[in-house]
């Protein structure tokens, strides 16, 4: 799959970092991102007993490569959809629908932190990106890039 996340691009990067469950996890790799000039865009944590997982929308991943990388943070990365909703909580069902036609499936989902162009957008993880990314712009969808969402 190709994982490009240049302007031509219809993908943002996502970045999945297990945290050990205690106090201040998240908060130190907030600040460490902070520090280093990067926004978190959108989040998602999944509790597990042992650890959590993070997922990070980050306004500039390959900042952020780079700083897990040099500072030993296992992390994994993905491509996600992220799609604008300009009817808001009503084009969320719009968007669902969409995906029920093309009969391709939502591994997981959640709401970015930031509103590009003054509406709500969604992230997903699907089971076929590409006819996810069609299927939407087909339906008059915005697809957002790395480029709308980062500053």
């Amino acid at each position: 799959m190709d994982t490009d996340t240049s302007h031509h691009s219809p993908y943002v990067k996502q970045f999945s970092v297990f945290l050990i469950n205690r106090a201040g996890a998240l908060l130190s790799v907030v600040r460490l991102l902070e520090d280093a000039n990067v926004l978190v865009l959108g989040l998602s944590l999944q509790d597990s007993v042992d650890v959590t997982v993070a997922r990070l929308i980050v306004s500039d991943p390959e900042s952020v490569e780079t700083l897990f990388i040099e500072k030993g943070i296992p992390f994994g990365m993905c491509d996600v959809l992220v799609v604008q909703l300009r009817e808001n909580a009503h084009g969320l069902s719009h968007c669902l629908t969409a995906f029920l036609q093309a009969e391709t499936n939502i591994h997981f989902a959640y709401p970015l932190l930031i509103q590009p162009a003054g509406f709500s957008a969604i992230a997903l993880h699907l089971e076929d990106i590409e006819i996810g990314a069609s299927v939407l712009e087909g339906k008059g969808f915005k697809i957002l890039r790395q480029l709308d969402i980062s500053r």
